[in-house]
C-alpha cells in the first residue's frame, strides 16, 4: 500500500491507497463491461434484432424500446437498497460477482436469436433484460470502489481513464466481430474480406448472434484482475444485519435528501440526460438501419469509429474534469450533444438540412453517401461526448455525497439514472409504433437534454460552484 496525502472538503487528512496493479486492474472492469454496450444495446445486435428478428425495423425498435423500459425500472427500484446494504456490509466484490453472472447468463442465450422466427422473441428480450440488470447491477458496486482507490483530486482522471479503457475495449470487440466474425450474408465475407471463423454461417447471421456469448466470455476473462488485485472493503458484519441496517440506512438517507438541496438536484438532473443518453446510444443503431439501410459491417464500422472519438473524449474529459470541474465537463458535453442529435433530425438518406443530395448507392462504398456521411460525423460528436458526460457524473456524485456512503449514493446514482430510464425507450417506442416514424421517435430526446443541463446548472457545492464561478476573478 502506498501512503498518499491528500486534501479534502473536511482539512488535509492522509491514508492508504494501493498500489497502481490495483487501479489499473480496477479500470478493466470498465473494459471487461464495455462489449455488451457496444455489441449488444447500441452497433450489433440490437439493429441486428430490429432489421431481422423482428418483422419490420419500427416494430423492432419499439419491442426492444420495451423490453429496455422494464430491466431499467427492475434496476432504479433495486439500486438503491442493494447500494444501502452493501454500505452496511461493507464488501462490494461478491455483488460484482453475483451481479456478474447475470450478465453472462442473459448475454449467453442471445444466442438463441435466429432470424425470421417470431416465437423466439419474448425469450430473447427476457435474456438481454437479465443480461442488463446484471452489467448495471455490478457497475454500481465498482463504482461504489473508486474513492479508496486514489485521492480526490484523482477521481476526474481515474474516472476518466476508466471511460477511455472501456471505449477502446469496445473497439477492439468490434473489429474482432466485424473483421473475423461477422460477415455480409450476400457475400459471405467479413470486413477483412476473411471467411467467418468457426463456420459461423452469415445467412442466419450467427456472427451477429454470437456477440452474446462473446461478450460473457470477455466479462468473464477481464474481470479477473479486478477480483485477484484490487482490495475490497473488509466485511463489516453478516448479510442478514446489513439487510436490516442498509434498508434502515437507506429510509434516513431518503429523509436527508431534501436538505441537501445541490445533490437531489444533481440526482434529479442525471436522472433526465442519462436517459436520454442511454436512449440515444440504444437506438442509434436502430435508427441508422431504418434510415440508411445499414447492416452489421456499416453498422459496426461507424460503432468503432465513434468509439474511438469517445476514446478521445473520455480521456480528454478526465484532465478537463480535475482542471476546470466535473459540472463545466457536463455542461459542454450536454451542449454538443444537443447540437448532434438536432442536426440528425434534420439529416436523411437524401436530404441534409432540407437539401437534396444523392441518396446512398445499394452495394457501393462505405459511407459514399453525403448524408451517411453527416451522420456519421454528427455520431462521432456523439461518441465524443458521452464519455466525459458519463465519466464526469460520476465524478461529480463523488464530490458530492458522503463518504461514508458513497456505494448507497450510487445506488441512488443509478436509480436516478434508471428511475426513468424506461420512459425514454418508452416514449422512443410508443411515438415511433404510433407514426411509423424512427425520427418523430428520436426527435423526444432533445427535451432530456434541454431539461438536464436546465438542472444542472442549478447545482451548487463549495468545491464545485468555485470552479465554476469565475465571474469576480481577474
Amino acid at each position: 500500500m502506498a501512503v498518499i496525502a491528500s486534501g479534502a472538503a473536511g482539512g488535509e487528512h492522509t491514508r492508504n491507497y494501493p498500489r497502481r496493479s490495483a487501479v489499473i486492474s480496477w479500470i478493466f472492469f470498465d473494459w471487461a463491461a464495455q462489449p455488451y454496450f457496444t455489441l449488444i444495446t447500441t452497433f450489433v445486435f440490437a439493429p441486428y434484432f430490429a432489421g431481422f428478428v423482428a418483422p419490420d425495423p419500427a416494430s423492432g425498435q419499439a419491442m426492444w424500446g420495451f423490453a429496455t423500459a422494464a430491466a431499467g425500472l427492475m434496476i432504479a427500484l433495486m439500486s438503491p437498497v442493494l447500494g444501502a446494504i452493501a454500505d452496511a456490509s461493507g464488501r462490494r466484490k461478491p455483488w460484482i460477482a453475483g451481479f456478474g453472472a447475470l450478465l453472462v447468463i442473459g448475454a449467453s442465450l442471445m444466442w438463441i436469436g435466429r432470424p425470421g422466427d417470431p416465437a423466439i422473441i419474448p425469450l430473447l428480450l427476457l435474456s438481454y433484460a437479465i443480461a442488463s440488470v446484471g452489467i448495471e447491477f455490478a457497475t454500481v458496486f465498482n463504482n461504489a470502489m473508486m474513492p479508496t482507490l486514489v485521492p480526490p483530486d484523482k477521481i476526474g482522471r481515474l474516472s476518466g481513464t476508466g471511460w477511455a479503457t472501456g471505449y477502446i475495449g469496445g473497439i477492439l470487440s468490434l473489429v474482432i466481430v466485424l473483421g473475423f466474425l461477422a460477415a455480409n450474408p450476400d457475400t459471405g465475407r467479413t470486413l477483412f474480406g476473411l471467411t467467418p471463423l468457426f463456420g459461423l454461417d452469415p445467412v442466419t447471421h450467427q456472427g451477429d448472434r454470437i456477440t452474446g456469448p462473446l461478450t460473457a466470455f470477455w466479462f468473464v476473462i477481464f474481470v479477473v484482475p479486478m477480483f485477484l488485485l484490487t482490495p475490497d472493503y473488509p466485511a463489516k458484519r453478516p448479510i442478514r444485519e446489513a439487510v436490516f441496517e442498509g434498508l434502515s440506512g437507506l429510509k434516513r438517507t431518503l429523509g436527508e435528501l431534501p436538505g441537501r438541496k445541490s445533490l437531489a438536484t444533481f440526482l434529479l438532473a442525471n436522472m433526465i440526460y442519462t436517459d436520454g443518453l442511454v436512449s440515444l446510444f440504444a437506438f442509434g443503431g436502430i435508427y441508422a438501419a431504418g434510415t440508411f439501410g445499414w447492416h452489421t459491417i456499416q453498422i459496426g464500422t461507424f460503432g468503432i469509429l465513434l468509439a474511438v472519438a469517445g476514446t478521445f473524449g473520455a480521456w480528454l474529459g478526465g484532465k478537463l474534469d480535475d482542471r476546470l470541474g466535473p459540472q463545466r465537463v457536463i455542461a459542454g458535453s450536454l451542449m454538443i450533444l444537443l447540437f448532434a442529435i438536432t442536426a440528425i433530425l434534420f439529416v436523411d438518406k437524401d436530404t441534409i438540412l432540407f437539401v437534396k443530395v444523392a441518396p446512398p448507392v445499394p452495394g457501393g462504398p462505405l459511407f459514399a453517401g453525403a448524408a451517411e456521411r453527416a451522420y456519421l460525423l454528427l455520431g462521432c460528436l456523439i461518441g465524443a461526448a458521452g464519455g466525459p458526460l458519463q465519466a464526469a457524473s460520476r465524478s461529480l456524485l463523488i464530490r458530492l455525497a458522503p463518504k461514508d456512503r458513497i456505494a448507497q449514493y450510487f445506488g441512488l446514482f443509478a436509480l436516478t439514472g434508471k428511475v426513468t430510464s424506461f420512459i425514454g425507450p418508452l416514449l422512443i417506442g410508443a411515438i415511433t409504433a404510433a407514426t411509423a416514424s424512427q425520427k418523430a421517435g428520436m426527435g423526444t430526446l432533445v427535451v432530456f437534454f434541454v431539461a438536464g443541463l436546465v438542472l444542472l446548472l442549478r447545482v451548487r457545492e463549495a468545491g464545485v460552484a468555485s470552479s465554476l464561478d469565475t465571474s469576480s476573478r481577474p
